[in-house]
């Protein structure tokens, strides 16, 4: 693939998911009912951190965490470093500080720095279902794209295991990351919707994976989500709520704008699912998609498209 559109693709993924994130941030933990009094209809400052406009969280920095080690050869061991290094030492944060991170995410962290494997390091039991992995897994796409599909499912697994390691978080991760690559290579994204509904759930049984763990994501591989009404949507931390929720956003609005209010607007964890919901619709529309304004105020604009291209020229 040529560099131009390699390094534009890139570049959407990581404003996507930074501007969603930065637009959910002054209202995270908001339930829906208290959005609902006065919807988010642009990006805003304040709020539930009192930190300024453009200020994106955990979300983007361990997103840009995982960007900037793949900016290099691919290596676990890189990329756990610099999650290290994020939250000891604010590398990649939004305005030199970490304001948010979340539990498992956390004990990881404290288990990488004390020399754990790290793809050992996640939590395994089934409570750790947080959507720690899935929020930052997105710039993986652009180095498994090529690879088979065995090959994609097992560095998406090692990837996601840095921090969630349970296998309901391994596919919620492989289930974004699959999707993500049908837009890439065009497809609409009712088609790849579709796709997926055959294709993934056959991959998971010829791993033996647990078929009541698939069976967890039955209103993605069986049921048409986009026709649920917003009440059955939720959006809690949880990592299978997150990725219905982002899919649900992506797949009943038809531009970058509404996707990602649509997503803040739905409450609790606005910034995690604007920010997975605006990583698909950031590759879907395009860097062009996003509001200029938004794009103004986000924290580092130019280090993040740096990154992009640094990304780009590895990759």
């Amino acid at each position: 693939m040529n560099y131009n559109k390699n390094f534009k693709q890139i570049k959407s993924v990581l404003f996507g998911i930074a501007v969603g994130d930065a637009l959910g941030v002054p209202v995270e933990f908001n339930s829906r009912e208290t959005i609902a009094q006065n919807p988010v209809t642009d990006m805003i400052g304040y709020g539930t951190y009192n930190l300024p406009k453009g200020t994106w969280s955990d979300d983007s920095s361990l997103t840009f965490c995982l960007a900037e080690a793949l900016t290099k050869d691919f290596d676990l061991q890189a990329i756990g470093g610099n999650f290290v290094r994020w939250f000891y030492e604010n590398y990649w944060t939004a305005r030199g500080e970490v304001f948010d991170i979340g539990i498992a995410t956390k004990e990881a962290i404290e288990r990488l720095s004390k020399g754990e494997r790290p793809d050992l390091a996640g939590n395994f039991e089934e409570s750790s279902n947080g959507n720690g992995s899935l929020m930052r897994m997105l710039p993986l796409l652009f180095y498994v794209k090529n690879k088979p599909i065995n090959e994609r499912y097992q560095i998406t697994k090692q990837v996601s295991s840095i921090t969630h390691a349970h296998i309901r978080s391994v596919i919620a991760c492989f289930y974004y990351l699959e999707f993500a690559k049908q837009i890439l290579e065009g497809y609409d994204k009712f088609e790849t919707y579709r796709l997926l509904q055959s294709s993934i759930p056959e991959f998971l049984k010829s791993l033996s994976i647990n078929p009541n763990e698939i069976s967890l994501f039955d209103r993605l591989f069986k049921g048409n989500i986009f026709e649920l009404p917003e009440n059955e949507i939720q959006s809690s931390g949880y990592v299978l709520y997150t990725l219905e929720a982002s899919i649900w956003c992506l797949l009943t609005t038809d531009n970058y704008h509404d996707a990602v209010l649509k997503a803040v607007n739905l409450g609790s964890d606005t910034d995690t699912t604007a920010a997975v919901t605006g990583g698909l619709a950031g590759l879907l529309y395009g860097f062009d998609s996003i509001p200029p304004d938004w794009l103004q105020n986000l924290a580092r604009f130019n280090d993040i498209e740096n990154l992009a291209s640094r990304m780009s020229n590895n990759l």
